[in-house]
C-alpha cells in the first residue's frame, strides 16, 4: 500500500482478475479518499462491476493489493462488513414483506443503523411503507435498494448503476440523497451510465476500459484534458448554416466577427461535453 493510504478510504494497486481466458481487471489502480464521491464509468464489460465487487469482499482478486477502510476485503470481519453498504444492480429484497418490514429488518443487522423511517422518506417511499414488496412498481424497488444499502450508516457505500429504472424526478431526488450522505461525510463509489449523472455527484471520476483505468480526475479537468475541441456554428449571408470543430474557438469567433463586421447571424458555440470525452475515451465516438 501507498505511504498515505490512511487518507483514503480505497487504496488499489494493481488489481487483477481473470475469467478463464477473459481478463476481466487488468492492473487497476484506484486511491479513493476519505468523504469524496467517486465515479466509475466505462462500457459494459469493462470490469466496473467486478472491481466494485472484490472492494466489498463478494469476489476473490488474483492479484493486486487492496484496502478497503484499512483492511482487505478478502479477510473482512462482520464488524467491517458493517461499515460498508451496497447497492447491486439487480437485488431485491423479499416480495411477501412491506417496505417498513424490510427496512426494519435489515437495520437489525447493524451496530448503529439509522432510523428505519427516516430512511423510507430519504428514499421516497414514505407514501409506499406499507406496501408490500411485490406491488411497488420497479423504480420503487429500485429504491427500496437503496434504503437496504444506506440503513446501516455505513462509512463506504457502493453503488452500481442504482438509479436503473429511475424517472427523472426519482433520478433527481436520489441525487440530493445521494449529496447528503457526502456532505455527512460518507465516501461513496458509485458505476453509472448516466453522465450527466456523473457529472452531477461525483468529485472525480476514472474512466475503464478493458480492464484498465484509462483517464482519470475531476469532470472539468477530464473534459478540459481530453475534449479539446469546439464546435463554433454560425449562418452565413446567403443563409447557409456552417459549423466548424476547433482547438482555438476563441479565434474562430474572432475572425468571424472581422468578417461579419460586429454581430454573428446564428452564432454558436459548444465546448465539449463530459460524454463527448468518455466516447472519445472508449472509443464509441462514431456511435453517437
Amino acid at each position: 500500500m501507498t505511504a498515505h493510504a490512511n487518507e483514503f478510504a480505497v487504496d488499489v494497486r494493481g488489481l487483477r482478475k481473470q475469467y478463464g481466458d477473459v481478463t476481466a481487471v487488468d492492473g487497476i489502480d484506484l486511491g479513493i479518499r476519505r468523504g469524496e464521491v467517486f465515479g466509475l464509468l466505462g462500457p459494459n464489460g469493462a470490469g466496473k462491476s467486478t472491481t466494485v465487487e472484490i472492494l466489498q469482499g463478494n469476489r476473490t482478486r488474483d492479484a493486486g493489493e487492496v484496502s478497503v477502510l484499512g483492511s482487505d476485503p478478502a479477510t473482512g470481519t462482520r464488524a467491517w462488513r458493517s461499515r460498508v453498504g451496497i447497492v447491486w444492480q439487480d437485488e431485491s429484497a423479499p416480495a411477501e414483506l412491506t417496505v417498513r418490514e424490510t427496512v426494519r429488518h435489515f437495520a437489525r443487522y447493524y451496530p448503529r443503523p439509522r432510523d428505519p423511517e427516516e430512511v423510507i422518506g430519504l428514499v421516497g417511499l414514505g407514501a409506499k411503507a406499507g406496501s408490500r414488496i411485490k406491488a411497488l412498481s420497479g423504480g420503487q424497488r429500485r429504491r427500496l435498494d437503496v434504503a437496504l444499502g444506506v440503513i446501516g450508516d455505513p462509512e463506504l457505500l457502493l453503488l452500481d448503476e442504482p438509479t436503473t429504472g429511475f424517472d427523472p424526478a426519482a433520478r433527481r431526488q436520489f441525487w440530493d440523497l445521494i449529496r447528503l450522505l457526502a456532505d455527512e461525510g460518507t465516501t461513496i463509489v458509485l458505476t453509472t451510465h448516466y453522465l450527466e449523472e456523473a457529472e452531477a455527484l461525483a468529485d472525480r471520476l476514472a474512466v475503464v476500459a478493458k480492464g484498465r483505468v484509462i483517464a482519470e480526475g475531476e469532470p472539468a479537468a477530464l473534459r478540459e484534458r481530453y475534449g479539446t475541441e469546439a464546435t463554433v456554428e454560425w449562418t452565413e449571408p446567403d443563409g447557409v448554416t456552417r459549423t466548424e470543430r476547433t482547438d482555438t474557438p476563441t479565434r474562430t469567433v474572432a475572425d468571424l466577427m472581422h468578417r461579419f463586421d460586429g454581430e454573428i447571424p446564428g452564432l454558436r458555440v459548444a465546448r465539449p461535453t463530459l460524454e463527448d470525452v468518455y466516447l472519445r475515451l472508449t472509443g464509441q465516438e462514431d456511435a453517437r
